[in-house]
């Protein structure tokens, strides 16, 4: 595969303008509003998360981005374009990866790849050797002959990125890119993505999953309800709307509301969970002593570095798989 294979320079040396700009967007759907009046930009190279719960308007924006959706309010520009009367030449910069798998289960991996190319007018010799080097790239090159369906979920995903690349997209759309995969399937797919992103391929992914934002995105934004609660890196995010380190308290099964007052006053704020409480703290190790010291008698107690999740969950106030 050659050092640069997806990416695809474009534009005026020098200029650096957003890939993606969005200004009041809004999508509704009759009475109900999914995406309501959200601002952000992308820029080329970046890779930028939306975060949220499922209904939080993440996967409205990622089809108003890829142009299978038109906008109900607001302004979106992708390259400089309009998807409203632009879509045929947006899409052909676009990748793919749409958050089930769509792929032709009778036919092989190196075929779902060609034929997918010759929809980009590339000719049958063009799309093959995109495909080898492609499913190269994803570590499938021994599997180039098999039929899909008898392959593994991380295999089918990792099918489907090597598909959403053959017409070397600028942009790499990604939805849920790792429901449902075990924890060695997602991460040679994060392995993946950060080198296309080191190639320069610009990602833009939806998620509920904290560590693969925090592994993936430079930059991401928090959605709930169809708005941008807040913005950011994830490093900058944690500093700005969380402490330092988190204090885990676990008590008795239905024991912990009657503890909650041993969490009071200790930390900047509380969390109380089904199933612990948190206290948000700069020195977790100083908090649980005066925690004891008080008298509590807690099953067990973990001192942590505070995460995106302990953000979204002040942020939105409730756990992130709904």
């Amino acid at each position: 595969m050659s050092a640069n294979p997806t990416h695809r320079t474009s534009g005026a040396p020098g200029i650096r303008e957003p890939l993606i700009h969005a200004e009041g967007l809004v999508k509704k759907f009759g009475a109900f509003t999914a995406v309501d009046g959200i601002d952000f930009d992308v820029q080329p190279g970046e890779a930028f998360g939306f975060l949220g719960p499922n209904g939080a308007g993440k996967s409205s924006t990622m089809r108003m981005i890829g142009c299978t959706s038109p906008i109900s309010g607001g302004t979106l520009r992708l390259f400089g374009l309009d998807p409203a009367t632009h879509g045929r030449e947006i899409r052909k910069r676009l990748g793919v990866v749409p958050q089930l798998d769509s792929l032709d289960s009778e036919l092989t991996v190196e075929e779902n790849l060609i034929i997918y190319g010759r929809y980009f007018d590339l000719s049958r010799a063009e799309a093959r050797r995109r495909a080898g080097e492609l499913l190269e790239f994803v570590q499938l090159s021994d599997r180039a002959k098999s039929r899909v369906e008898p392959l593994s979920g991380g295999m089918k995903r990792r099918v489907t990125i090597a598909r959403s690349l053959i017409n070397q997209p600028d942009l790499l759309l990604l939805d849920e890119p790792t429901t449902g995969l075990d924890p060695q399937a997602r991460h040679i797919l994060w392995d993946r993505l950060y080198r296309l992103k080191q190639q320069g391929v610009t990602l833009v992914l939806t998620t509920h999953y904290m560590d693969e934002a925090e592994q993936l995105c430079d930059r991401l934004v928090v959605m709930d309800a169809g708005r941008i609660a807040a913005e950011g890196s994830p490093r900058r995010l944690i500093e700005q709307h969380a402490t330092r380190e988190v204090l885990e308290l676990r008590f008795p099964a239905g024991a912990n509301a009657e503890n909650e007052h041993f969490a009071i006053g200790l930390g900047e704020r509380h969390e109380l969970l089904p199933d612990r409480v948190l206290v948000y703290v700069n020195d977790g190790d100083q908090a649980l002593a005066s925690v004891i010291a008080a008298g509590a008698k807690p099953e067990s107690a973990l001192v942590r570095r505070s995460t995106l999740e302990d953000v979204f969950l002040h942020l939105t106030g409730r756990t992130l798989v709904e």
